[in-house]
């Protein structure tokens, strides 16, 4: 990454929503980490898995309409080769939500028969919910549940105080504000999740981002990237290639150069929504 940009979160409520994680983590089963499927390694919180100890985890990649479908079939298999079990689903259309219940269920399956052999058969199953901002962790509450009480917006940050949701007689979810850890040690991590929006586009700078986002699809999904903007030199440079879709879309300025500010708030804004298509913008091989 030859124009490096620091991207960092460290919002102290983010500390507080860890410490109360850790003692509510009693209260339950096991835990259900919510994941963007386009980004399932840089949208996970590496702190979770430390605060676990030996809570059952199942991870659900959510948006997967908008991942890359053999991308996200291999991040499955990956995760279940880790002894974590994994669906992919798409919290808006609710596509794969059907698989939820009776994953859990399997996965717990000894705590029921141990529920039933103590005479508590009609004990609930507690699940923790957790995520990063903006991965739809609300939205996916909100299916499961049936209500419309977890408040689901598209910015990051939206969610607060911690809830109990009843899907049905065995099973309760427990909500959980989005969280994100301290400090990305690693610039690609904090480069992906500003790619998806998770970490506000006020605290990036949006040309830098449009320029690597335009450089990575042009390697990864160039078929894409040109049936969406028409045909692009790809042997541009990441600014010279901003500037020939600011110019194809219209968006010019004085002199008749492209608008790369505009070309890059467009082309993030068009990926986040799956306009370009359905993109997974990491692999297993790169993250195992």
């Amino acid at each position: 990454m030859s124009e490096a940009q620091y991207i960092q979160w460290f919002p102290g409520h983010m500390t507080k929503t860890r410490r109360q994680m850790e003692k509510e983590l009693s209260l339950v089963d096991a835990v259900a980490e919510i994941v963007d499927a386009r980004i399932p390694a840089s949208s996970r919180n590496p702190d979770i898995p430390k605060l676990l100890g030996k809570k059952p985890m199942l991870v659900i990649l959510n948006k997967c309409d908008m991942a890359d479908s053999e991308v996200t079939s291999g991040w499955i298999k990956w995760f279940e080769a880790q002894n974590i079990k994994a669906i992919a689903v798409d919290c808006r259309t609710g596509k794969g939500i059907d698989k939820f219940v009776p994953t859990v269920k399997e996965m717990l399956s000894e705590k029921l028969k141990s529920y039933a052999e103590k005479g508590m058969a009609g004990k609930p199953l507690r699940l923790m919910v957790v995520g990063i901002p903006n991965v739809g962790k609300s939205t996916f509450i909100n299916r499961m549940a049936g209500v419309n009480k977890a408040k689901a917006e598209n910015r990051p940050g939206v969610t607060r105080g911690n809830q109990w949701f009843t899907v049905d007689k065995q099973l309760e979810l427990l909500d959980t504000p989005g969280v994100l850890w301290p400090k990305f040690e690693d610039m690609s991590i904090g480069e992906r999740l500003a790619f998806t929006g998770a970490v506000k586009d006020n605290v990036v700078d949006v040309e830098l981002l449009g320029m690597r986002l335009v450089e990575i699809l042009a390697s990864s999904y160039p078929e894409l990237l040109k049936d969406r903007y028409g045909n692009l030199d790809l042997t541009l440079d990441s600014y010279d290639l901003l500037g020939e879709i600011a110019k194809k879309r219209g968006m010019v300025v004085r002199g008749g150069e492209g608008d790369t500010l505009r070309a890059a708030t467009t082309l993030l804004q068009e990926f986040r929504n799956a306009k370009i298509g359905k993109i997974s913008l990491e692999r297993v091989k790169e993250n195992a």
